[in-house]
């Protein structure tokens, strides 16, 4: 090879034109050249003008793509005889093409280069019937890729859209039922005060009550939760009591004060406090006050789960944040399993296994919940609806590991071999496009230089992801 030159011999040892004539390798190697890149280069621009046609000679490459404002590698190579570039030059005017990526030397590199009009014209020359069908394939593939992509879009946002506001809809009508029983309690609160404060009460007394309404709010924020049995035991114990000192609808003050902590023995500290004169509307202030203190409790917690489910989906979607992040891997894990909460069904059952232990790694945190998706919804499917799913998390020598298990069927052995292939499936037409799996092996791969494994038998399937905790 001399300096900027490559000979017809030297072309024929790349695997791309191995089969041409010495005729057409002459005329290649004449308009050809060699170029040098320095690590960290550019080979071509994403969005410019596809002038060249460029053949990997020797070094490593990056291609990476634009994803709305964001640097996205999708592959990296060093074998020698890759190419990229002008790859669509036959098709129309070359100079109306642009790059559909942006191609960096990972390390110094050298490449073979070709403008872009000599390839066209050998293309649509050396090769005519190749050339329309090259031409109507792409030109195929790419309506039909866009129609199809675009509804897989819109279905997997619906899908995720209906699982989040069914997910939010609970909380959110637990929330308005809470507000609402709330608006009725603070009424019969301030009517109940009214009587008790008519002036039948004097100051110390009615300080007294006061203060044994702060220890019922104090008692029902810490009261425990009673087993079933329990609870009705202590429901009928304070029925009973209130009955014998006069007060009227014992039965549903009961389980309120119950719910709040209170016993017989509290109550009859209520009854030294104000008298038996008064003793009913106490009790009922005193029922209506931890009613409300129940319905705030409830109130907090659909707020919280709300708030929640929001933060989950940000998570999941890895919205205003960096492609490459620093992350922890369970956080990931966790708003994966809220995310398709929807989708579990009620005979599975989800265990969680962490090493809480594992540090951060630096990743495409948006990418792996992608991958965490394609094979939890697997192990659901191949479940149909009983069984565990295990969510395992741990260490292999300098890798991070994730399993995903499930007790399924497994993956028989003629099809293990295949279930990473670009488009397989073993579903019925018209239950999806995949398993997903091709996308999650080069996600894991290709862009984290990690690896994913699987291994199955009845009962027992893993999938597991092996993650670098150094970066490469």
């Amino acid at each position: 090879m001399s300096a900027d030159r490559l000979s017809p011999d030297e072309l024929r040892g790349l695997f791309l034109f191995e089969s041409l004539t010495p005729e057409q390798l002459a005329h290649l190697a004449e308009h050809g050249r060699v170029e040098r890149r320095r690590a960290g280069e550019a080979v071509y621009v994403e969005g410019e003008p596809a002038s060249c046609f460029y053949v990997l000679l020797d070094g490593t490459v990056a291609m990476h793509r634009r994803v709305q404002g964001d640097e996205v590698e999708v592959n990296r190579t060093s074998q020698r005889g890759v190419y990229g570039g002008a790859m669509q030059a036959y098709i129309g005017d070359p100079a109306e093409q642009r790059y559909q990526g942006s191609l960096l030397a990972v390390t110094d590199c050298e490449v073979f280069v070709l403008p872009a009009a000599i390839v066209a014209a050998a293309v649509r020359g050396w090769f005519p019937m190749a050339t329309h069908l090259l031409e109507g394939l792409f030109v195929g593939m790419r309506n039909t890729q866009t129609i199809v992509g675009e509804r897989e879009r819109l279905l997997a946002l619906g899908a995720l859209s209906a699982g989040l506001t069914h997910e939010l809809n609970n909380p959110a009508a637990a929330a308005v039922r809470a507000t609402s029983a709330l608006r009725g309690r603070v009424a019969k609160m301030r009517h109940k005060l009214a009587m008790i404060a008519d002036g039948r009460l004097d100051g110390r007394r009615l300080h007294d009550l006061v203060a044994l309404q702060e220890e019922a709010v104090k008692r029902a924020a810490a009261a425990p939760a009673l087993s079933p049995l329990a609870a009705s035991d202590a429901e009928d114990e304070l029925a009973d009591w209130l009955d014998e000192h006069g007060v009227r609808g014992a039965w549903e003050l009961a389980p309120t004060l119950v719910a709040g902590g209170l016993d017989t023995g509290w109550l009859a500290q209520v009854d030294a406090a104000v008298g038996g004169d008064d003793l009913e509307s106490a009790v009922h202030w005193i029922t209506y006050t931890i009613d409300t203190e129940l319905l705030m409790g409830e109130i907090d917690d659909a707020v919280t789960r709300v708030s929640g489910l929001v933060g989950a989906a940000k998570q999941y979607s890895q919205l205003d944040r960096a492609p490459v992040q620093t992350v922890d891997v369970h956080e990931l894990l966790d708003a994966t399993l809220v995310m398709l909460q929807a989708k579990i069904p009620a005979g599975v059952r989800v265990v969680r296994e962490y090493d809480r232990s594992l540090p951060t790694v630096s990743a495409y945190a948006a990418e792996l919940n992608q991958v965490w998706t394609n094979l939890i919804d697997n192990a659901l499917g191949a479940m149909a609806g009983e069984g565990t799913l295990t969510v395992r998390t741990g260490r292999t020598d300098d890798r991070l590991t994730v399993e995903i298990a499930d007790t399924g069927p497994g993956v028989p052995p003629a099809v293990r071999p295949r279930i990473f292939e670009p488009f397989f499936t073993t579903k019925a037409v018209g239950e999806g496009t995949g398993l997903g799996l091709d996308i999650s092996y080069r996600i894991v791969v290709n862009k984290h230089h990690g690896d994913i494994r699987v291994r199955s038998e009845p009962g027992d399937t893993r999938f597991t992801v092996l993650l670098p905790l150094t970066p490469a």
